[in-house]
């Protein structure tokens, strides 16, 4: 029986759309493929991102590892990084049988969704030709319409928490960033298509994560929602009882008629803001065209919308001509606004970008120091905002069962055991639960234990 294996790397909408291709494998009668049979797959893919040089050298260690230790497998690599570096991705198949290796731009991604008939039409499998099997499959690239979009619910296997892609692309032109390079200007889905996909997901999930590379330009003109607030008074009126859950927001599309549709009880407390600096001077030099004192206005309005909502925000350290003075307002920022958590990334130089040509780079050294220092101030806010949810009773949705405990997430984005008694809950069962302390040294937020109706 033939077999696949996919290694995802970067991104949630990366991990949506392997999600819709390990699900059209298996609808073609493909296996997941069981690396202790010992026995290679039949295909191994590989959907990489470019979002940092590290990204990029992980990518290529991935791939490499795959030629060697699969010699008869067919090796596909698409995603950022395949979009943006075809010709240096093909080169790593050169120490190895380079027919083996196909790389797919990331534009080129939703072939994929039929490859898996194409595979069993041609009888592509070890043994075969696998010259034949590239130039094959290359005409099919060549030939096929790309679509952003097709990668629907329909086509996802069974997760408690499902993903809806409704946006890609980005129109902003921020210095440092390549993603947008790869995935080229903003397009949304259509608000018709985005609510019946929603009520597909309706019918088995409670909850459902809006997700793009900047859903906040969603526009949809053709159905007159021309934003991303529009659409989700479209959604939740055309649905009843699947919750929303957003992916990144940017920081000046809160304001106070948005804030206001984000007060719906079904729309998840839990946002994660693109910030990046405190910096008035950082922020132009990226071209991200809003002041600190937005973000300010941001959080302020997002905790008037929500009791206490879980807030998160994407911080880049080490930017060039980021000085200490510069840096101390953006901890001062992150500080001020106590957040729940801060991912906190190194500035890392893309090729393509401005910044990469930018003076007044900021030494490896400082740019890890910085980094630390941001990520230590992330787990004193996530203590912080644990403890003042201890003793309160949040909605959680059941990811994994067991016996006696679950693992969960809590509405406002905490990872919870859950004990309980009785019958075991499945996956994607909403239980009330009440917060108390995690004593034990493991990767809980809190323990949450089973309130009855």
């Amino acid at each position: 029986m033939q077999s696949v294996l996919i290694h995802t790397l970067g991104c949630k909408l990366n991990q949506l759309e392997s999600e819709a291709i390990i699900s059209a494998f298996i609808e073609a009668g493909f296996t997941l493929h069981d690396t202790s049979t010992g026995d290679p797959p039949s295909v191994i893919i590989i959907n990489t991102c470019t979002v940092t040089s590290k990204a990029d050298q992980k990518a290529r260690r991935v791939i490499r590892k795959a030629l060697r230790d699969y010699p008869s497998s067919l090796v596909l690599v698409t995603g950022c990084y395949a979009q943006l570096n075809q010709e240096q991705l093909k080169e790593l198949g050169k120490d190895y049988a380079e027919e083996r290796l196909i790389v797919l731009k990331g534009m080129d991604k939703n072939v994929l969704l039929d490859l898996p008939q194409l595979i069993l039409k041609k009888n592509i499998n070890h043994g075969v030709s696998r010259r034949k099997t590239k130039n094959s499959h290359q005409n099919s690239v060549v030939n096929s319409s790309f679509s952003s979009f097709q990668f629907a619910p329909e086509r996802f296997s069974s997760h408690t928490r499902s993903f809806l892609k409704i946006q890609d692309g980005c129109g902003n032109h921020c210095t440092y960033c390549r993603i947008r390079l790869a995935r080229g200007p903003s397009v949304s889905l259509e608000a018709q298509q985005v609510l019946s996909r929603l009520r597909i997901l309706e019918e088995t999930h409670a909850e459902a994560v809006l997700a793009g590379v900047n859903i906040s330009q969603y526009s949809s003109d053709k159905s007159g929602v021309s934003s991303l607030g529009d659409l989700l008074e479209y959604l939740l009126s055309g649905t009843s009882t699947i919750s929303l859950r957003l992916s990144s927001l940017a920081p000046d599309i809160i304001n106070a008629p948005f804030a206001k549709i984000l007060a719906n009880k079904r729309i998840r407390p839990h946002f994660h803001l693109s910030i990046q600096s405190g910096s008035q001077k950082i922020l132009e030099k990226m071209g991200r065209g809003y002041t600190p004192e937005t973000v300010e206005t941001a959080t302020a309005l997002l905790r008037r919308a929500k009791d206490d909502p879980f807030l998160a925000c994407d911080i880049i350290s080490g930017f060039p001509g980021e000085t200490q003075a510069e840096f101390e307002k953006t901890h001062r920022l992150c500080q001020n606004l106590n957040f729940a958590w801060i991912h906190a990334f190194p500035y890392s130089k893309r090729p393509g970008t401005p910044a990469w040509s930018f003076p007044e780079p900021v030494q490896d050294k400082e740019i890890t120091k910085r980094v630390e220092i941001l990520t230590n101030l992330a787990w004193q806010g996530r203590a912080n905002y644990v403890n003042r949810w201890l003793g309160r009773e949040v909605d959680v949705l059941i990811e994994k069962n067991g016996s006696k405990s679950c693992r969960g997430v809590s509405e406002n984005y905490l990872k919870l055991l859950v004990q309980h008694e009785g019958e075991v809950p499945p996956p994607g069962t909403i239980l009330r639960c009440r917060l108390a302390r995690n004593s034990e040294p493991n990767d809980y937020d809190a323990i949450g234990f089973v309130q009855n109706e």
